[in-house]
């Protein structure tokens, strides 16, 4: 049997929304010119730019847990539409804004609508399946996310040779593109699942209260901290202790993309019988293995080593982790629940890389690599306890 075939038969509204998010994900090239943009093109102090990073990453936690609670209420796939249409009108806008006032507004704004999209389309993607099927989804999600992300910065890079402007206008029209296709999807109203709301009552408590959620992120942060280091202190130890060029440390990122397109769908399809706490275990253990080893490696095949065990441990948790998490929620909250599982992804990624330099410049790769393996046994022996409640529900959306 192929090892793509258990994905030919998802539904074709979840290609659809693959596809949007491809299209989408491809113009992702303004954030990662964001800072060279601020310094070069608006003579900004790089700590002046650097508070502009912060005020991004405020705005993608302040936006994680309340958006996917709102599309639970007005519709997924309409916030993810508003989400669209609005980042993109802000990128469009943001080159114009003239004083550092009004480009810190701009800045939030844009991190605000643009993370609003992440929750609602988790929640709608894992309502479109089956159960059985929902970890397929994820990881075909995150092929398509990765495989625009690979392109986006590289063509950014070509487009800043024309202006840095130019770059938030071209991400700007491909993420309004992005938008126009998905609204003839959802025109009709019948690509769209209709959860209503379940019934309030009076001691419903929300998402945040509840323990196993709250138990299963948690467990999760300190790994999610380790995965930050890929752009924090791995091209630190990769350029300026190890004297790779920057080429290379390219290479590393190609080597990731590469592995995640080719084998993450099948590998999950693969596992697709395995309890998820067997998952997410192997995943963090596969991360604090590969870091770990990164502290050790000298040469280029040891690092290329360390990077595809660590990729393993990604292609391996991630989409069962979100799996996880859609097991946990109820069907009419799932947005409410996906983004508190956003929140704690940017609360990782945005606190992993700053203790991660902190433990590097202060103790040397030492103890930033060996905290590292530290921090992912620490969630792996955590999430082996976990177990998901059994799939008893199936999508109310099911034709």
């Amino acid at each position: 049997m192929h090892p793509w075939s258990g994905i030919l038969d998802l539904p074709r509204r979840v290609w659809l929304l693959c596809g949007c998010t491809l299209v989408n994900r491809m113009g992702t090239m303004a954030f990662p010119f964001l800072a060279l943009y601020l310094v070069q093109g608006r003579h900004w102090t790089p700590q002046a730019a650097g508070t502009a990073l912060l005020v991004y990453g405020a705005g993608n936690l302040a936006a994680a847990p309340f958006s996917g609670r709102l599309a639970d209420r007005i519709g997924h796939g309409l916030l993810i539409r508003a989400s669209l249409w609005g980042s993109g009108a802000m990128l469009l806008v943001l080159p114009l804004a003239v004083s550092p006032p009004l480009l810190f507004g701009a800045i939030l704004l844009w991190a605000l609508l643009s993370q609003a999209f992440w929750p609602s389309s988790m929640a709608l993607l894992s309502v479109l399946v089956p159960p059985r099927q929902r970890r397929a989804v994820f990881a075909l999600h995150r092929l398509v996310t990765n495989l625009g992300m690979a392109v986006g910065p590289a063509l950014g890079g070509c487009i800043a040779m024309a202006g840095f402007r130019w770059v938030f206008w071209v991400d700007g029209l491909t993420t309004l593109a992005s938008a126009v296709l998905l609204t003839l999807v959802f025109q009709s109203g019948a690509a769209e699942p209709r959860l209503a709301p379940e019934a309030a009552s009076p001691g419903e408590a929300p998402a945040w209260k509840d323990l196993s959620l709250v138990l299963l992120l948690l467990s999760c942060l300190p790994v999610l901290m380790v995965f930050a280091q890929s752009a924090a202190v791995l091209p630190l130890w990769l350029v300026r202790d190890l004297h790779f060029s920057s080429r290379f440390f390219g290479l590393v990122f190609t080597l990731n993309t590469l592995m995640i397109v080719v084998l993450e769908v099948a590998l999950n399809l693969a596992m697709a019988r395995w309890p998820h706490g067997s998952l997410l275990a192997l995943g963090a253990f596969l991360f604090a293995l590969g870091f770990g080893l990164t502290g050790l490696a000298r040469s280029a095949g040891g690092i290329l080593l360390t990077v595809a065990i660590w990729t393993f441990g990604e292609m391996i948790m991630f989409p069962a982790l979100a799996d996880a998490v859609a097991a946990l929620s109820p069907p009419r909250r799932r947005g409410e629940y996906m983004g508190m599982f956003a929140f704690t992804f940017a609360l990782g990624t945005a606190v992993g890389p700053w203790l991660g330099v902190l433990a590097y410049t202060r103790g040397g790769p030492g103890l930033a690599w060996g905290g590292c393996f530290v921090l992912g046994c620490a969630s792996a022996a955590a999430l082996c306890r976990f177990r998901a409640p059994g799939p008893s529900e199936a999508p109310e959306d099911a034709p």
